[in-house]
């Protein structure tokens, strides 16, 4: 029996699953219809096209009403999670642009760069949320996680946390499942987007096989900025650290690992009785 083969190739819409708006946007200008080819383009590039196609949002959340629908499920989802507490999940000066400013990240809307005027955010980084202990990083990341699962955001991560880490590490001796989360029988490596909260717990500083948990973050910090380079998918954390203590305690180890991530402060407390 013969195998059937397409004669015609994939087109560029066809590969990397382009909706008929990206296409266009990646099309539009002279030069860019000049060099941008169906025929021409590999799979070689698709972390360079992955670098452009976010330039076109799901949603507008630039139209205040759009927004406002986006914000009352971030208020749902809040009050769904700390419902088990006898709690609800509160928008106010403490985190309100903060909110604002992830919405407009996780749906693509460069405008994100503006919402902390000094702080010099891209719309490409990844995020590291910092803040003291109680004011609500972790759960907000839960809730953004939530938020962008429900509406099939191509942005969407798990989350997972320190003491997960530190666990998975001293069972199996390695992170691999955080990082490349490679297939031994098959070969395959398939990494994914993930939030890992709470670094800087005291616990960091414990010894396991005897080596230091603060290794193990290093390790990880390493493996998933090789993925954010080589795959373009995103890591997120959060700390208790503040900013001068993160750079501190990271910076001569890792160096311009941390410039792939937007460094945005978390004050208040989002958690009412």
């Amino acid at each position: 029996m013969e195998n059937k083969k397409d004669d015609k190739p994939k087109s560029m819409q066809e590969i990397f699953g382009l909706t008929d708006e990206q296409l266009a946007y990646l099309k539009k200008g002279k030069e860019d219809e000049k060099n941008l080819k169906d025929e021409d383009v590999a799979l070689a590039g698709k972390l360079v096209l992955q670098r452009i196609i976010p330039r076109v949002s799901k949603f507008n959340l630039l139209d205040p009403e759009e927004y406002n629908r986006h914000l009352f499920i971030i208020k749902n989802i809040g009050d769904a999670l700390l419902s088990r507490e006898g709690k609800r999940f509160i928008i106010d000066e403490g985190n309100a642009d903060v909110i604002r400013f992830l919405l407009l990240y996780f749906n693509d809307h460069r405008e994100c760069e503006d919402v902390f005027p000094g702080m010099h955010h891209v719309l490409e980084k990844n995020l590291l949320i910092v803040g003291e202990a109680g004011t609500g990083k972790t759960m907000l990341m839960e809730i953004f996680s939530s938020y962008l699962f429900a509406t099939k955001n191509r942005l969407y991560y798990r989350c997972s946390s320190m003491v997960r880490l530190m666990n998975y590490y001293k069972v199996h001796s390695h992170i691999n499942k955080f990082t490349f989360n490679e297939d031994r029988e098959f070969g395959k490596c398939e990494p994914f987007a993930l939030c890992l909260n709470d670094i800087g717990l005291e616990v960091e500083s414990q010894k396991s096989f005897g080596t230091d948990i603060s290794d193990v973050v290093d390790e990880f910090l390493y493996a998933r900025y090789e993925i954010y380079q080589q795959w373009y998918i995103r890591t997120h954390l959060t700390s208790n650290y503040d900013v001068e203590d993160f750079k501190q305690r990271f910076n001569y180890r890792i160096n311009d690992r941390f410039k792939s991530y937007n460094l945005v402060p978390l004050t208040g407390n989002s958690r009412r009785g």
